[in-house]
Order: structure tokens, then sequence, then C-alpha cells
């Protein structure tokens, strides 16, 4: 036996990549996520599975899968007072509703990974309420993403829950120190720079109803006819004078048709007159 057939039972097996933890299928690098709302956590989902459970109600509500939608509101704004109000000690902060509790659930990440901050209600209907984002929020499977700048300004993004936890990794995988370092300080711009090439701005919000499409521009009206103006102009002249209605034909049996109901149509009742040219 020579010594290539002999290091084939010796050689190691290359590393199991990953698989969908449904049906155990391969999966690429890029692959999407379901959310396992029972014990809250992500698992990773091969195309077929991640569609399976795109429908909802799919396998009793346990999976729900994570959209792909990324979305901001250029309308919607916060300030220092508003980012101050959220609690966040880091400029960094996602938000989600759970649920399996039924409750909005606030977190950081941090080197030590994602951590919980406790919301008020009143404070996220007061901060972060106001932006049209929070009510297309899907529970579970989306999140409002919040990235404070340097200068101060903060973005709020609605992006897929499975990029905040990407978020966490990333932070875990390369931060040092007190600050995080020039490692985790670029990717974390390089993060942020996909997700605003990613997110699409809402359309404007449609006009209220009744509007003028010219405002300023006063309605026009149709003018009745004048029939003042008609009075002064005198007596209508002979031809446009209406034709006397032609007799009724009498029936040939008057009693048959009384019998039958029928009525006999009274001389000068005809109808409205017609001026020339057919208008009444």
């Amino acid at each position: 036996m020579t010594t290539d057939v002999l290091k084939q039972f010796t050689r190691r097996p290359p590393p199991r990549g990953e698989r969908c933890d449904l049906c155990g299928e391969p999966l690429p690098d890029a692959h999407r996520h379901l959310v396992d709302t029972t014990r809250r956590s992500l698992k990773c989902a091969c195309p077929p599975c991640h569609l399976l459970f795109t429908r909802p109600g799919a396998g009793q509500g346990r999976f729900r899968a994570v959209p792909d939608r990324y979305l901001t509101d250029p309308g919607f704004a916060l300030d220092e007072s508003d980012w101050n109000r959220l609690q966040i000690p880091v400029a960094l902060a996602f938000f989600f509703r759970n649920s399996e509790l039924d409750r909005l659930a606030a977190f950081y990440p941090s080197p030590a990974g994602a951590t919980e901050s406790e919301l008020d209600p009143g404070t996220w209907n007061a901060v972060l309420g106001r932006s049209r984002l929070a009510e297309l929020l899907e529970p579970d499977v989306e999140a409002l993403l919040l990235h404070r700048g340097r200068g101060g300004s903060v973005t709020c993004t609605l992006v897929p829950v499975d990029v905040c936890y990407e978020l966490v990794g990333r932070m875990r995988l390369h931060w040092k120190g007190f600050d995080g370092g020039a490692e985790a300080r670029a990717d974390i711009a390089e993060f942020f720079e996909r997700i605003t090439a990613a997110a699409r701005p809402l359309a404007p919000e449609p006009a209220p109803t009744g509007a003028s499409a010219h405002p300023g521009t006063p309605t026009q009206t149709a003018e009745p006819e004048n029939s003042t103006a008609s009075a002064e102009a005198g007596p209508s002249p002979a031809w446009a004078e209406p034709e006397a209605p032609a007799a009724a034909a009498e029936p040939e049996n008057s009693a048959a048709s009384a019998e039958a109901g029928a009525s006999v149509t009274p001389r000068g009742s005809a109808g409205p007159a017609r001026h020339p040219g057919g208008a009444p």
C-alpha cells in the first residue's frame, strides 16, 4: 500500500461549513435567517426554509423569516435632548418589539455582547413614535438602528434584526481598549456606509384630500343661466315660441280605455318647450 493511499485515511476532513438549522443543507457565507420567537435566537436558513416561514402563521408562529428591507424617514430627526431621554450610554442602539413579552426592547452593542436597556413606553412614543418607521416596524424581525455621530447628529434606520446582531459580533471581534481602537472604528464606519447605501427613503406623505392642485388659485364655479337678463331682453320672437302640441288622439273605445286604466294626456302638457338648437 503506497504512502499516498495511507494519507487518505490520516487526512483530517475539511471543516464543516454552515448548514441550515432546519434541514441541514449547506449554506453560503451570505444567507438568510429566521427568528426563533420562543428561544429568542437566530437560526440560519436556506432559501427554501426561509421562504416557507415568510407566510404568516407558518410553523404556528414560532419561526419568523427576517426580511431584507432598509428604510429611512427623511422627515424625522433626533436632537441631543431626544438622545438623552433614551438613556443610552454609547453611540449605538437598536430597538425592536418583542411579541412574546408584548413589549419594546432596547439594546446597545458592547464588547461583552448585546446589552439590554430598560425603555419606558412613554419615552418610546415621545422620541421614536413620531417617526413613520415605528408604524412600519415588524415585531421580532426588524429593528430601528440608531447611530450618533461625533457631531451629535443621530441617524435612524429600519433594518433587519440580524444586521443589528452582526454589528454586535463585529464589535466583539475588533474592539480593543476603552475606545475600541482604530480597527474597530474603521469597521463600524464601513458597516454604516453599507447600511446607508442599502436604505431607501420613505415616500413623502400624500397631501390632504380636497386641497387645491394650485394653491392660491381661486376655484371657478360655473355660473347659472341668467334668467334676469333674458327677461330684460323682452319677449321671445315668434319663431322661438314653442309649437302647440298636437292633440292627443282619442282612443276608439273610451270606455275600454277607462276600464284598462289608461289616461289621456291633456292638451298643452306635452313636456318642456325646446329652443332652436335643441337647448332646453
